[in-house]
């Protein structure tokens, strides 16, 4: 039985950083450098989507969101991450531990969500066109977005209230950053029925979206099988970016089921890193770049944006000369 000097302690220490000397500095530049891409990226979608009337459209409007939670999901790992590159002692206070646990739980299921009704907005688009617009209304693109917000803010709320019913008997996390399963290994109490029923409630959920998901492209599919060239042709444009987003979705799901249920983390270091790494760096760059550059709506837009910044640059005129500098030319 674990020691009860450390029952419920006020810190966490993340294990797997190591002590790399000066090369500390370059992972640090390439995490900065990864970061402010991701951030790039996305506030460039959002900014094209909101400033351009043309693009607030469904299909838009949920990209739109797809990189907001980038950037909310980005935001709960990278500074925390950088900091600890740099940083001797690898110590988080049990509450900030517990909020990266929220907000990195509440992006995944929100991500997941939101490309569920993606999938739901592609398929009456293409298999029910005529329908679209009196399905896809303003008041039912609101609705759609306020229950993928709820659904992860109650299951993220849900996991807080159990991590803070259970007491700890460590503080040592086998890990680069703050997550569920492993705060549940240093639990005091026997954690197999919370386990059980976790993965159950998250195998569920990922089973039943992911389902309606393929349902959906395969009637897509089918659909496009009977079109004329041109169907095909608009059809793939618009749903190629969903589906890779989907893949990657499900290969971090993968990646997470292969870190918490082979126990990789207890055989190679530098396994629980890369497989830690791929859900939180992947999706948000991935996103914005297949959708910013596959669809060429959004593709114009940035385009265009950037002309007239270039047109305001090249045009901006140069200072006068002062009146003294006149008469000295005289």
């Amino acid at each position: 039985m674990k020691s009860n000097m450390s029952v419920n302690p006020s810190y966490f220490q993340f294990s797997l950083f190591a002590d790399y000397g000066s090369l500390r500095y370059l992972f640090f530049s390439l995490c900065l450098l990864i970061y402010m891409t991701i951030i790039s990226a996305n506030v460039v979608i959002v900014l094209a989507v909101f400033l351009d009337k043309s693009l607030h459209q469904p299909m838009y409007i949920f990209i739109c969101c797809l990189s907001v939670n980038s950037l909310y999901g980005s935001a709960a790992f990278f500074p925390r991450f950088l900091m600890d590159i740099v940083s001797d002692d690898h110590f988080i206070p049990r509450a900030a531990c517990f909020t990266q646990v929220y907000v990195v739980g509440t992006y995944l299921t929100h991500e997941l969500t939101l490309l569920v009704i993606m999938a739901y907005d592609r398929f009456v688009a293409i298999c029910q066109p005529l329908h679209y617009h009196s399905k896809m209304t303003a008041k039912t693109v609101l609705c759609l977005i306020i229950i993928s917000v709820l659904y992860p803010v109650f299951l993220g709320g849900n996991v807080i209230h159990q991590l803070l019913s259970i007491p700890f008997c460590g503080n040592k996390l086998h890990k680069i950053f703050c997550a569920y399963r492993p705060l549940l290994r240093l639990s005091c109490e026997d954690t197999t029925k919370r386990i059980i029923l976790g993965e159950t409630l998250s195998m569920t959920t990922v089973f039943i979206t992911m389902s309606f998901i393929l349902y959906t492209y395969l009637r897509i599919l089918l659909v496009c099988r009977r079109g004329s060239s041109d169907v095909r042709g608009k059809a793939l444009q618009t749903c190629l970016p969903h589906i890779v987003s989907f893949v990657n979705y499900c290969i971090s799901c993968y990646c997470d089921f292969a870190l918490t249920q082979l126990r990789l983390d207890q055989k190679n270091t530098l396994v629980i890193v890369v497989l830690s790494l791929e859900y939180l760096i992947i999706p948000p760059i991935n996103n914005p770049l297949v959708y910013g550059l596959s669809l060429p709506q959004i593709r114009g837009v940035i385009f265009r944006r950037l002309r007239c910044c270039k047109v305001i640059i090249a045009v901006k005129p140069k200072p006068k000369e002062s009146q003294k500098g006149k008469e000295s030319i005289k």
